[in-house]
């Protein structure tokens, strides 16, 4: 994974838009992130600066959070970060986009219960699908620690252990929605 890598904890600001596009699906959703201090004075925990992030998830990971996210769930989002600046009415603004890797519900907040998906179609175009959206992600975290994923969905950890995993994408239903 190239560029700068971000572990966010925030809320789901707003609604799960999902659209099917020519590479895949994708999700698209705003995420809030407030900083919280402990106030020595006071005894307590203060509220700090809310930040707002777009965050854009494909494939797979985009169909299961349209699936099970809604506004206001607590969630943490790790990916790569975005900086883009337009020019909008004259003014000058910034925006910071995260591209979600992994997304999962907050569980220090809540409880949750795994539903495994199923998925239609052949393995065939599982694995082509699994290995366009994650080759490149894994490249280079050898050095980071992490053994990567290969082709035939073998799993080698460090420690030599070896193993198979079944990544399975979900059947959800679809929207037009246009971002």
């Amino acid at each position: 994974m190239n560029g700068t890598t971000v572990t966010l904890v925030g809320n789901v600001a707003t609604g799960v838009e999902y659209r099917e596009t020519a590479s895949g699906g994708v999700a698209r959703f705003r995420f809030a992130v407030t900083g919280r201090r402990w106030v020595r004075e006071q005894g307590a925990w203060a509220d700090g600066s809310t930040s707002f992030y777009t965050v854009f998830a494909w494939r797979t990971l985009g169909a299961n959070l349209a699936a099970s996210v809604a506004v206001g769930d607590p969630l943490v989002v790790h990916g790569r970060l975005r900086v883009r600046e337009e020019e909008r009415e004259g003014k000058h603004r910034t925006f910071v986009d995260v591209d979600a890797v992994a997304a999962g519900h907050d569980l220090t907040r809540g409880t949750a219960a795994f539903r495994r998906t199923t998925r239609s179609g052949t393995s065939a175009e599982h694995q082509r699908e699994y290995q366009e959206g994650h080759q490149a992600d894994h490249q280079g975290e050898y050095a980071r620690g992490v053994a990567p994923v290969d082709a035939s969905m073998n799993v080698r950890t460090q420690s030599g252990i070896e193993g198979s995993v079944t990544p399975v994408p979900p059947s959800v239903e679809r929207s037009t929605a246009q971002f």
